[in-house]
């Protein structure tokens, strides 16, 4: 079966109507996790509750092994709804709840006592989520797929998905527990494998408890039941027996209950072409995404004062802490500059190493502060960029000071590897992105905080005159240089380099090459990247902007993007020559 859930986005349902029985029969809706419905997981306990007189109705999620995998990966394509300020888990909910909207055309179908939902991992996820958005399901049974917020998703670092780390559900208290509460008073059997490998068992019985206390004190102590598996992460013909069991007391509460033998050897899957149903991907995740991005676009803000507002609520900063803490180490002579090493301490338990290249024996100048993700020394090291900008080793020109800085996440500051960054779907950028999306906090404004702090410590060292102070950065350190730039509005300039263009490059692209933190939560609502320059109105140096693959664009497109540029910004592309070029002429070499 096909029906759209959004305008162009086809839900591709498989149906298992009971032989044995006659209609109408009460339906359940089986969301598939992170996988395709042509598993075993998925096709086995629909069997197993047709067979027991229900009909049953699965679906593939976006991406995953699935049929709609263009433009539906909910790693790479989930980040980009974050930009708009939207979840990627809708899409997957969505699909859930459309499907009981497609059963209650069905004649065949009774929903007069409403409809089961049940489901392993991520289709217990979409369960829950889809139970309290709907009161049409009755009855619930997630599988493999809860346990305490406190455990695997935050003291364990395991990113998972960026669906269940919706905006600020950390910051909003929104634990299993909660999900579970909210669901009162429908029935719900909690089901876990003993040997899950994810859920580990022990978490999933404390909450089991918690939650069976919470029925009993609300007066459904009846309506809530645990199941522990003898499986590992799965959906058994064990676990559909149970659930059979356990839904059949209020979707058939008068029939007689029918429990198939779990051994029978007429449970076998079906060739994956019977269950395919070759669904329009055209319209995807990524593309509704885009489509919204472009119509947001439309009303942004033109003037300066309004985007550089927009930009500092959006990282939720006021003005530099008073009581900045910094150590620094005395100075040591290199060659005709000095070296230092520092450490900030723009808030609490956080402390940023930054390194300090300031020239001996000159006055106090502007002083050059650079963002770089991949490191803080690597444009240092065997004269690069910055040492050469700032003529190091130079004794006829002792000018030129440079203070670079790690911010939080970024080379020496970057954490040690944990566990769960090995799997192909880990990684420290998705769990920096999921956990401080759900934060209400993303770790790209933590960053522009950083480098806003690192700005006022720079203008209070006796090095720096009149608070001069030319901004740099390069990678995803060039993002944080422009809002750095926009949010203090008066810096002597900003040089970037090798940066992203612009958030809207990476929702149009069907791939990208960029961290999953680079997805700012919430920044277009307001402005992208191109509109934040704008708004500046010292001297603006873009070079060699990238895009979505990290490829540098064409001359013609750049000089069409220069002509809606302001005359202070100017975008092309050049060399490492030119880039030092430009940073002394900055930094007002004589």
């Amino acid at each position: 079966i096909l029906f759209d859930s959004f305008p162009g986005w086809q839900v591709n349902a498989t149906v298992y109507v009971p032989l044995d029985f006659k209609p109408p029969f009460p339906a359940v809706v089986v969301p598939v996790g992170h996988s395709g419905k042509q598993f075993v997981n998925y096709q086995l306990p629909c069997q197993y509750f047709a067979r027991a007189g229900y009909l049953a109705i699965t679906f593939d999620p976006p991406g995953q092994a699935s049929e709609k995998q263009p433009g539906n990966d909910h790693f790479l394509d989930g980040v980009r709804c974050y930009t708009i300020g939207e979840t990627s888990h809708q899409y997957f909910v969505a699909d859930a709840i459309r499907c009981i909207d497609y059963l209650e055309t069905r004649e065949d179908v009774d929903g007069s006592n409403g409809y089961a939902m049940t489901g392993v991992s991520g289709g217990g996820t979409t369960t829950t989520f889809a139970t309290f958005l709907d009161e049409r399901i009755s009855v619930l049974g997630p599988s493999c797929c809860l346990s305490p917020l406190s455990g695997l998703r935050i003291s364990q670092c395991y990113a998972a998905c960026p669906e269940g780390s919706m905006w600020r559900r950390f910051a909003d208290g929104i634990d299993s527990i909660d999900l579970i509460a909210a669901a009162l008073p429908k029935p719900l059997l909690l089901m876990a494998g003993e040997k899950d490998e994810v859920y580990q068992i022990e978490p999933t019985r404390v909450l089991a408890e918690e939650a069976a206390q919470f029925y009993q004190r609300a007066g459904y102590e009846d309506r809530f039941q645990f199941f522990a598996d003898k499986s590992g992460h799965a959906y058994t013909l064990e676990q559909a027996k149970e659930f059979t069991q356990f839904m059949g007391k209020w979707l058939n509460p008068s029939g007689n209950l029918v429990l198939p033998d779990i051994t029978s050897p007429d449970f076998a899957l079906n060739p994956y072409e019977e269950v395919r149903c070759y669904p329009e991907t055209s319209v995807n995740m990524r593309s509704i995404t885009y489509d919204r991005f472009k119509k947001l676009k439309i009303s942004y803000a033109k003037d300066s004062q309004t985007i550089q507002k927009a930009a500092s609520e959006l990282v939720a900063y006021n003005t530099p802490s008073e009581n900045l803490k910094a150590r620094i180490t005395e100075p040591f002579q290199i060659w005709v500059h000095n070296w230092q090493q520092v450490l900030l301490e723009p808030e609490e338990d956080i402390e940023l190493p930054a390194t300090f290249i300031s020239a001996r024996n000159s006055k106090p100048g502007p002083i050059l502060l650079h963002f770089d993700d991949e490191g803080r020394d690597r444009l240092l090291i065997r004269q690069g960029i910055l040492a050469e900008a700032v003529h190091f080793l130079n004794r006829d020109i002792q000018v030129g000071n440079v203070f670079t800085v790690d911010l939080r996440g970024w080379g020496d500051s970057s954490p040690a590897l944990y566990p769960y960054e090995i799997p192909s779907w880990g990684g420290q950028d998705r769990f920096f992105a999921y956990a401080s999306a759900a934060l209400g906090d993303s770790v790209m404004a933590m960053r522009v905080r950083d480098g806003l702090q690192a700005l006022a410590y720079v203008r209070s060292l006796s090095n720096c005159k009149d608070g001069r102070v030319v901004i740099s950065g390069c990678g995803v350190g060039g993002m944080v240089a422009q809002h750095v730039a926009a949010i203090d509005g008066n810096t002597t300039g900003l040089i970037t380099w090798q940066s992203l263009l612009s958030l809207a490059t990476l929702l149009a692209a069907e791939h990208y090459d960029w961290p999953a933190d680079t997805f700012v939560p919430n920044m277009l609502l307001h402005y992208d990247l191109p509109d934040l320059i704008s708004s500046l109105s010292c001297p603006v140096r873009i070079i060699s902007p990238l895009d979505a693959m990290r490829a540098t664009f064409p001359d013609e497109t750049l000089q069409t993007i220069q002509k809606e540029m302001p005359a202070n910004v100017q975008i092309y592309n050049a060399g490492e020559t030119e880039i030092i070029s430009e940073i002394r002429n900055l930094i007002e070499y004589t």
